[in-house]
């Protein structure tokens, strides 16, 4: 059987994962933390990945990092595949093409260096000229010049981050991964962080993926994917709708009118990979009395595939 040959994905495609496989060995025993993910990624997009503990979230922000090999399948960043890379190849990768927010900000910055210090950091060690000019027009796109003095201990948690931000963006990278980059911070400031790697995408157009396990920060992201064992399970798209307001309806019948309202939801969609299987909702599944493990009837009924738990004859 002749071998496929995998084709680069097209341009405004930025991470194409197809039938990802990781598989690690600890005490001799094979530990499956990828089993055939399906993830695709558009360039300039903003996307967040959910997922629990051990649910496989970090071992794929290890391998988009370029900080690990897949065991199978196809990863192309940027178009290229990553599975040819060498040392010397990934190298120049986590240099040029990819940024990393670590969570803990003691991994992000060096606590006797002032934030402009901290960005300078990574500058001089790339050998950049100018790297105070650069330091400072980066600070400034993550609107942080008025603190550019401070050290890491004056800041808030939310501004740290924001000099994180900055320091991921030195290498002027096309990828940017944050690592539960509001796991130490309180909801408010969550939302700040948040706001400002959606205004830092729409000024450069910088390709953002956030990972957290918190699905309600999730909401604030307009797509989603959730991760379970290993496997793109769902996804949730963010949608605006339109709703009529009391005051419009009384402008419909002689009143006064509005502008018409929005609200946002999120809709959840269940992923079908390529060998045709799902993974429903543990909530769903709860609802029917269905346990793992259980055998079900599908059905196709009016052009919908339902769902049934299997019953049992009865004497």
């Amino acid at each position: 059987m002749p071998k496929q040959v995998l084709l680069a994905p097209p341009e405004h495609i930025m991470v194409r994962c197809d039938n990802l496989v990781k598989i690690y060995k600890k005490k001799g025993v094979e530990v499956m933390a990828l089993q055939g993910l399906d993830l695709t990624v558009n360039r300039g997009e903003v996307m967040g990945i959910i997922g629990s503990s051990g649910s496989g979230k970090s071992t794929l922000l290890n391998l988009l990092g370029g900080l690990d090999k897949p065991s199978a399948g196809a990863l192309f960043i940027d178009g290229h595949d990553m599975l040819k890379f060498g040392e010397a190849e990934l190298t120049e990768y986590k240099r040029s093409t990819v940024g990393f927010v670590w969570q803990n900000s003691a991994r992000n910055l060096i606590p006797y260096l002032t934030a402009l210090q901290n960005v300078e950091m990574p500058l001089l060690l790339s050998g950049f000229k100018n790297r105070r000019r650069r330091a400072e027009e980066l600070l400034e796109l993550v609107e942080l010049t008025h603190r550019k003095d401070a050290y890491p201990g004056q800041l808030s948690g939310g501004e740290q981050q924001r000099v994180a931000i900055a320091i991921a963006l030195s290498g002027n990278p096309k990828l940017l991964l944050a690592d539960e980059p509001t796991g130490s911070v309180d909801s408010k400031t969550a939302k700040n962080v948040l706001e400002a790697f959606r205004t830092l995408n729409k000024k450069t157009g910088v390709t953002i993926i956030i990972v957290t396990h918190d699905i309600n920060l999730s909401k604030e992201i307009d797509r989603v994917v959730a991760i379970r064992d290993g496997k793109t399970s769902s996804e949730f798209i963010r949608k605006n709708i339109d709703v009529v307001s009391l005051e419009e309806l009384a402008g419909k019948t002689g009143g006064l009118t509005s502008p018409q309202q929005t609200e946002t939801h999120h809709e959840e969609l269940v992923v079908l990979d390529r060998a045709g299987r799902l993974q429903i909702p543990k909530e769903y599944l709860t609802a029917l009395g269905i346990k793992g493990g259980d055998k079900v009837k599908v059905e196709l009924e009016n052009e919908k595939i339902v769902i049934l738990p299997k019953q049992e004859n009865k004497l």
